[in-house]
Parts: structure tokens; sequence; C-alpha cells
């Protein structure tokens, strides 16, 4: 039985939906898929050297467990929407946390579900009659994973403002037995995770979509204490999901790349500054689409910016000739190209994309970027192709290896289909 539009409610455990030309498979025990923001695999790998991560060691060894690839560019809106659609940024028209409109030329910030160009997978469910829940680190992010879904929606960020109405439950704080965190700290995330177990306790969701925070990667490397302690305490929540009896699904939204001198400073290309010189103040417009309302983790500089040109006389295949050729440039391309290589929806890209080397963040001019958050901390960001190898685990085995649609490598967002149609339960 299939329901294409998902309006007719069931809970038939052979029922499937389909999503944005992908068909899922019924849950058939609650399931929680948890985006872990910013988690590169080698804070996996360097929790589990330190003994500190028995859950999650468990669901790799005893469930599945591999790397798959994000989206790109490797930012946190186009990689949840992506997730939670089940498609690349192409399908669902997200592909920034900031963007210029092409119609107004106006900057955009993405704060709600205006910018989404396709249903999400927890929608879809919700509206053929199972229970749903989502919640996320940051509000920025609410709207979006909320879009269209008919159950339970809040933000850890904004956990003390939700009720019946706007978010299908109230007294959040309450509920969960603690305040509302710091939006600058590791509890942000822990609180999601707390959050998650309460609902699956209290109310047996068939689907749970969890999102963190990336304060801890933002700010730490895999190996400090810091990190450490945190990838403990997320632990003690998973194998607390596990003991519920949930199938849990993990992926990230992207890596994470130290972007620092080695005295500490910020290893950054100011493009804007870089192109003002060359051709002529005034003439491009750099635009960074990792700015977001959190900008005290990375200044909004990342590995991958944007540039539109603003004289017509100038040639896109000029600028992008130049800058291929500066160090710390990963790769330039026209906006055709990037957006038929990344998969990205053409009106929302710019007449050239750049992408950095691992390990050099991007920037506009430097008048634009407030570093003085950044004092005394090592800059650590995403954006580009180096950040874009993710995790990708699940506590149960599969019936098969997984492969993506058409032979494609498996991609993070592939993780609600290969959790609901492969695992062998």
């Amino acid at each position: 039985m299939r329901y294409t539009s998902a309006t007719e409610p069931t809970t038939c455990c052979d029922t499937q939906i389909e999503v944005n030309g992908r068909v899922y498979n019924w849950p058939r025990v609650s399931t929680v898929i948890i985006c872990f923001d910013g988690c590169d695999p080698d804070y996996i790998a360097a929790a589990s050297s330190a003994g500190i991560v028995p859950a999650l060691d468990r669901m790799r060894r005893d469930g599945f467990a591999t790397t798959a690839l994000s989206a790109m560019p490797s930012f946190t809106n186009p990689n949840n929407v992506s997730i939670v659609t089940g498609v690349a940024p192409a399908h669902h028209g997200v592909s920034g946390n900031f963007y210029i409109d092409s119609a107004s030329g106006e900057e955009v910030m993405m704060v709600d579900a205006s910018p989404m160009r396709a249903p999400t997978i927890l929608s879809a469910f919700s509206r053929a009659g199972a229970k749903v829940a989502a919640v996320t680190a940051k509000d920025k992010l609410r709207k979006a994973l909320g879009k269209d879904l008919k159950g339970i929606v809040f933000s850890a960020e904004k956990a003390d403002c939700c009720s019946e109405a706007e978010n299908g439950i109230a007294d959040v704080p309450a509920r969960i037995g603690r305040s509302v965190p710091r939006q600058y700290s590791a509890d942000l995330s822990l609180f999601v995770l707390d959050a998650g177990l309460r609902l699956l306790a209290d109310h047996r969701p068939d689907l749970i979509y969890l999102s963190l925070s990336d304060y801890v990667q933002h700010a730490y490397a895999p190996h400090e204490p810091e990190a450490l302690a945190f990838m403990a305490e997320v632990d003690q929540r998973l194998g607390a999901l596990l003991a519920e009896g949930a199938l849990v699904g993990i992926v990230a939204d992207h890596g994470m790349s130290d972007m620092a001198h080695a005295d500490g400073s910020p290893n950054v290309m100011f493009l804007g500054d870089q192109l003002d010189a060359v051709f002529g103040l005034g003439r491009t417009r750099v635009i960074c689409p990792i700015t977001d309302p959190f900008v005290r983790h990375h200044g909004a500089l990342g590995g991958f910016v944007r540039v539109h040109l603003q004289d017509p006389v100038l040639r896109a295949s000029d600028v992008v000739s130049f800058l291929a050729g500066l160090p710390g440039v990963g790769l330039a391309l026209t906006g055709d190209d990037a957006a038929a290589r990344f998969e990205l929806p053409r009106d929302r890209e710019g007449d050239v994309c750049v992408i950095a080397a691992k390990g050099i963040a991007l920037g506009a001019r430097a008048c634009d970027h407030e570093l003085s958050n950044l004092a005394g901390a090592r800059l650590r960001s995403h954006g580009g192709l180096a950040e874009q190898r993710v995790p990708f685990i699940l506590s149960h085995r599969l019936r098969a290896s997984p492969g993506a649609p058409d032979g494609r490598t498996l991609r993070n967002f592939d993780i609600f289909s290969v959790a609901l149609n492969e695992v062998d339960l």
C-alpha cells in the first residue's frame, strides 16, 4: 500500500510513503535519527580510542558503520534540510544559511521554511498518521524541520517558550526536568538528546529527528579533554535510547577543520579585498553562506563562498581564472559548473563559487568580519570539500550493503532510507 500524497492516516506496518521520488517503509520500531552537528569522523575515532563511548562502539560493532558524503556546501542548513527531505539542495532549494535573493538582490538569512521547495519525510509520515517529533538545538532550524509537520517540534534554544498550538507540546523544561541551557554551550546538544529520551519514553513516536549543535567541535579538537567529555555525555544518552528499544541512526551535517596558523591566529583569505584590488571596488560582491545567528562559533568564516558580479561587463570566467590561481583556493567554478557538480539550485548560486583548500578559511572583506569573539581560540570551521565526509552509523545490522540510488556514493541524506528500508529487524 502506498500513499504519495500522505493525506490519509494509517498505522499499517506494510505501508510505504513516497517523498520527493523516494519510497520509505513504515517504521517497525521507534526510529531516532540524530544529526550530530559538526561530528567529523575524527571525534568518534578519538573517543573510541579513549574507551569512553561504549554505546557508540556497540553500534559500530553490532550495527552498521561507515562514512558518507554530506551535501555541498558542508553547512548546517543545507544538510539538515537534505537529511529530512532525502534529496540534494538542487531539489529542496536550500544551499546555504545565508544567500542573495535572485529576484530582489537582498541578502537573506534562513530563519524559517520559506526557502524550502520540497516536503519533508517527517511531515509526510506525520500526515499519514505516524507519531513524529523533531527537536533541534538551534531555533533557526525549527521551522524548516517542522514544515507542514503534524506533531511535536521545538528547539532547545527556545524550549521555555513552547506551546501546544505552536510546538505540539508545552512546559518542556519541566517535562525534561532541567532548565534551558545557554546558547553557546555543550549542554544545548545534551538538552536535545534528553528531550528525545523523554519524548521516546512518554510518547513512543514512530519517528524522532534530533539535530544537535556544533559548539564543541568549533571550540575543541577531537583529542581535547572538553571534546572527549562531551562525547562521553552523548554516549550515555545513546545508550539510554538503545535501552528504550529504539532503532538509532547517526549522521552529521558536516565535518570540521582547523583553520588557524601555528601561532593560533585565523588562517583567512579575504576574497573581497583580493577581488577589489584586481577588478576594482564594487564590481564584485562576496557572500559567505555560513553566516547565521551563531557567528560567535566561526566569525562567518568557512570553506565556501559565492561571488556575485555587480558589473555586467565583468566575466565570470575571468574571475574564476584569477581566483583559481590564488594559494589557498582549492577550487573555483562558475555558478553553472558549481550547480551541476554539487547538485545546487542554480537560481541561488553565485556567478562564481569558491572552495578553500583544507585548513584555510574564506571571507569577504576583512572589515566585514568581527573576529573579536575568536580571541584566544583557534578558528575551526567547515563548508568545503575537506569537511564533506561524515559518520553514517546505525544501531542495527543491514540486510545487505547499503546502496544509494543510481549507484551514487552513500550520502548523509540517505540515512532515513537505509534506516527504514534496509535494517534487519
